[in-house]
């Protein structure tokens, strides 16, 4: 008699599109990096818009037609110096009008869910994540803000959409520095295969069991 296979894992993995000035975005370019799969997993990579309200449409496609166990979704944060594991996002819109999304809004003190609840929390292991990237030797650490800017709005999307319609499902959002590449001098960076390898470690960690 023959044992079923058990079904492989999917972790759903995305970065952002270019935004600004920048013609790159590490957080997409460090993904694509990935390989397809990661112990008992296989990686699904996108390309998520930098647009409001936008990001959340794609991202509802993606889990509707990809149906993953687990998501990470990543970002550029230029200026910090290291992987930031963020473990809250906020029910807010909010940015300077010379800092707009790439259709050009920027919305102020704005709801992203009318009526939703003020925050939520990433339902991902995030200290495991960070401990597992500090012992490969990649800079890492938790973060308490994701912003309020594309960022803050995808991963709260994220999280709503998880509590209402996925509540089998975790995730949660991961920020980057600059690439090297980028030419930055006077702000910290990381080369994009490190990028790519602390997104690795921290996938690692998503999928292993919780230590005792």
């Amino acid at each position: 008699m023959s044992v079923e296979e058990k079904p492989m894992k999917k972790v759903l993995v995305t970065g952002f599109a270019p935004f600004g000035a920048e013609t790159v975005n590490p957080s997409y370019e460090a993904v694509k990096l990935l390989p397809n799969r990661i112990l008992d997993a296989a990686i699904v990579k996108a390309e998520i818009p930098v647009v409001f309200g936008q990001c959340g449409q794609v991202l509802a496609q993606l889990m509707a037609a990809e149906h993953p166990d687990l998501v990470l979704m990543v970002g550029q944060a230029g200026g910090r110096s290291a992987m930031e594991v963020e473990r809250v996002a906020i029910n807010c819109q909010d940015c300077p009008p010379d800092y707009p999304d790439n259709t050009g809004a920027a919305p102020v003190d704005a709801a992203i869910i009318p009526g939703g609840p003020a925050a939520y929390f990433a339902t991902l292991p995030i200290k495991a994540m960070v401990a597992r990237m500090l012992s490969q030797d990649i800079p890492a650490r938790i973060s308490n803000t994701a912003g309020t800017y594309v960022c803050n709005d995808l991963m709260y999307r994220l999280l709503h959409l998880l509590a209402t319609a996925y509540p089998g499902v975790k995730g949660g959002f991961i920020h980057v520095p600059y690439a090297t590449s980028q030419r930055h001098p006077a702000l910290p960076s990381m080369p994009l295969g490190e990028i790519a390898r602390g997104l690795q470690c921290a996938i690692e960690a998503m999928l292993l069991p919780p230590e005792p």
